[in-house]
């Protein structure tokens, strides 16, 4: 057999919003691109912000002895101290450097912290729908997800979560903003979690880890503010990358960032370090270090993902779908016209239009439409989603 058993099953059950991406590929060297409708990759397609290219000619031009050398597995100490301030500013606890490690962008920093905690056979709670990797990520270290069901309007289910726990629980994983639903956990939803888990903790005898996955934490809209896991439970870690909010997602640079008052602090970093080194990441890729240092406070011109959003929710009503308002990320999750959502997806590709199930997401009933295209292409789907929607 050219490859393991187990990589021939993934294959078979990977990813569909590859599989539609590579659909659209199809249907664009046939029919064009300018007549497809594609909503399959969440590809953000704003530009980085003005000044993240100043500052990359200058680092470029940067002949200083030793700078592109190795650096501690971690990162930068100066570039994890900026990162320390900035998170201390936004979320109340004191971090230090010693609680930053920069990463290869927020699947690095979940990979690492997975590698850190799971043992085999060990169990990490998600709230479905969740991105689609998390079962792949989980497996790379020996552990397996249990899935707890959320709200209608897809907020979180602390009583599902709870329910959920069991002796081999080592962690909860959480994504907010949301995808594939794009839906913002709010301040009670999460305040209550960390009630729930603390008791939780006390009752296994064990401190049951927090890890919120935050790539989408600058995209919000009506005025949301996604709350801090940190100011809430101190069993708490932040994975997250600048692949959103910076339009970076080709550059691969994020972080983890553990509470400073975590249970066995030195060791849970320590071991997230040595993963950092022997997942073959080895260390964050240094000139992206320095310059997202910089940017810390800058994003893209997210305000242009809400405009989309509009445009999203307009087309949407036009051709009478129904869905959940999304409150952040670049996502929205309608319900499918029928119970199959695979089949209606299929059929979707007939009016050149490219959505992914939400069964791949653990969502089955629904489907995903990634956003962050030119509103061009959102407006001209209009009719693709009407037809599609007078299908069934």
């Amino acid at each position: 057999m050219p490859v393991a058993q187990k990589i021939t099953e993934f294959i078979e059950r990977s990813s569909w919003i590859r599989a539609m991406f590579e659909e659209g590929a199809k249907l664009k060297a046939a029919k064009g691109a300018q007549n497809v409708f594609d909503f399959s990759l969440g590809n953000p397609n704003l530009e980085p912000p003005a000044r993240f290219y100043e500052v990359l000619g200058r680092l470029a031009a940067d002949r200083t002895p030793g700078r592109h050398a190795y650096m501690p597995n971690a990162g930068y100490p100066p570039v994890r101290a900026k990162v320390a301030a900035y998170l201390s500013k936004e979320h109340g606890p004191a971090f230090t450097e010693n609680e930053i490690i920069m990463t290869v962008g927020a699947a690095g920093a979940l990979n690492i912290a997975l590698k850190a905690i799971v043992d085999p056979g060990a169990e990490v709670v998600v709230p479905k729908p969740y991105f689609v990797e998390y079962d792949f990520y989980l497996d790379n270290h020996g552990g397996k997800v249990t899935r707890a069901a959320t709200k209608e309007d897809f907020d979180l289910d602390v009583e599902a979560v709870a329910a959920a726990i069991g002796p081999k629980t080592c962690a909860v994983l959480i994504n907010n903003p949301n995808n594939p639903t794009g839906a913002v956990y709010s301040q009670a939803s999460v305040d209550a979690l960390a009630a729930m888990l603390r008791e939780k903790s006390r009752k296994l005898g064990k401190a049951i880890y927090l890890i919120s996955d935050e790539p989408y934490r600058q995209i919000v809209y009506d005025g949301l503010t996604v709350p801090s896991i940190f100011a809430a439970y101190e069993h708490s870690i932040v994975v997250t990358s600048f692949s959103k909010n910076l339009s970076l997602p080709g550059q691969r640079i994020g972080y983890a960032a553990v509470h400073p008052k975590i249970a066995d602090k030195q060791v849970l970093l320590g071991g997230m370090t040595l993963a950092n080194r022997i997942l073959g990441f080895v260390n964050a890729p240094g000139i992206m270090q320095l310059a997202v240092a910089e940017l810390l406070e800058d994003t893209a011109d997210v305000a242009q993902y809400a405009r989309k959003r509009e445009l999203i929710m307009q087309v949407l009503d036009q051709a009478g779908f129904e869905y959940t308002r999304p409150g952040g990320a670049f996502y929205i999750f309608p319900k499918s016209p029928i119970a199959d959502d695979v089949a209606f997806c299929k059929a979707a590709l007939q009016d050149n239009l490219l959505v992914v199930p939400g069964s791949g997401f653990m969502g089955p009933g629904y489907f995903r439409i990634a956003y962050c295209t030119d509103e061009d292409t959102i407006l001209r789907s209009a009719q693709a989603f009407q037809k599609a929607r007078q299908r069934f």
